[in-house]
């Protein structure tokens, strides 16, 4: 029995890990259209913001600061979540099952570069944000070239989580070790990566709270010398609002998913698979919030997404009218703007002259 559990089973798909799981993961008919519906939902809006977000940082120059790079960068990431929900979302339930071992590992190898990449790409802006808040100033003093290896890094990184387990830290030949949630997954592995992105997690937590704290404090000190509304436009007092939202969407959609990670990991009796569809839920949604808390509620990042969605009115009116025009006259209106007129018209339209 040691020596099967030792053996390896690239060949396998995988009904066999989920066999040797001994975990039921049986999706009831109505759970999985509503995950898939409710999903599709989110995923298009996902897809729909954050492109909206990556062209407005393009089109717009004033948009051209080290901040705005990184948020496009942000949205990027959360793009490419969509896709991966997407892909995830038609290729669960029985579907999974009859999977290859290299279908799966692109699964989930779409699914953890894409959420790597949003929580270091969350870390990189709070870290940007806290250089210029020290500063005291609405953009730091990043070059594009820090700020293009910042991007880099961040990709780097999460292409390097989402690879290690097909690399080979997975339990492919050592069933024994095999987790609940993930059936290929070595569970020292989901112990690694949930205790990494929950230690990332709290350096964001405790530069944001650094953040808040200093933000209050120099607050405090310049209210008595600058008049309310210069104050609340040329400080980031806005930044506190912001903070909070963002600690609290990453606090809930994120923390209980790394929890129920950890959980795996660490105990093999515990029964985790009924929290695994409402979890990816919430990923989803933090995906869905990303856009609006870092950019629907910046008034000139609005006026651009409103100026888009002029152009490609205008652009799709312009299209229908070239087309309207294309079209070829009917035979009633071709013959009868050929035919020459009458005498009778012409006498007609010589008496309406005269009177």
């Amino acid at each position: 029995m040691a020596q099967q559990n030792h053996s390896c089973h690239y060949n396998k798909d995988m009904g066999f890990f989920y066999n040797n799981s001994g975990v039921k993961d049986d999706w009831d008919k109505t759970q999985l259209i509503l995950v898939q519906v409710v999903g599709s939902l989110f995923c298009c809006f996902i897809l729909l913001s954050n492109a909206m977000v990556i062209a407005a940082v393009i089109t717009n120059k004033r948009f051209h600061y080290p901040f705005y790079y990184l948020l496009a960068n942000l949205a990027a990431s959360d793009f490419l979540a969509g896709i991966a929900y997407v892909y995830l979302m038609f290729n669960t339930g029985e579907v999974s099952r009859k999977l290859t071992v290299k279908g799966y590992f692109i699964r989930q190898g779409l699914l953890d570069i894409s959420l790597s990449a949003s929580l270091a790409n969350l870390l990189v802006i709070a870290l940007e944000r806290y250089i210029s808040v020290m500063n005291w100033k609405v953009h730091s003093n990043l070059t594009k070239r820090r700020v293009t290896l910042l991007i880099v890094l961040v990709w780097a990184i999460s292409i390097f989580m989402g690879a290690v387990p097909s690399l080979g830290w997975n339990c492919i030949c050592n069933l024994g070790d095999c987790s609940q949630l993930a059936p290929i997954f070595s569970r020292s592995y989901l112990i690694f990566w949930s205790v990494s992105n929950l230690v990332v997690f709290l350096v964001m937590v405790a530069i944001y709270m650094r953040i808040y704290i200093y933000v209050k404090k120099k607050t405090s000190v310049l209210m008595p010398h600058t008049s309310g509304s210069i104050n609340r436009k040329r400080t980031p007092i806005k930044l506190i609002k912001t903070v909070m939202v963002v600690l609290g969407a990453f606090v809930i959609c994120w923390t209980p998913g790394l929890v129920v990670l950890l959980l795996d990991g660490l105990c093999k009796s515990c029964k985790v698979m009924k929290l695994k569809r409402w979890l990816l839920l919430l990923a989803v949604l933090n995906s869905v919030m990303n856009p609006c808390i870092y950019s629907y509620k910046d008034e000139e990042m609005w006026t651009t997404f409103k100026n888009l969605m002029r152009c490609i009115g205008n652009g799709t009116r312009r299209q229908r009218s070239t087309r309207a025009n294309a079209r070829p006259l009917s035979s009633a209106q071709d013959t009868g703007n050929s035919q020459p007129p009458s005498e009778e018209t012409k006498n007609d339209d010589q008496g309406i002259l005269k009177t």
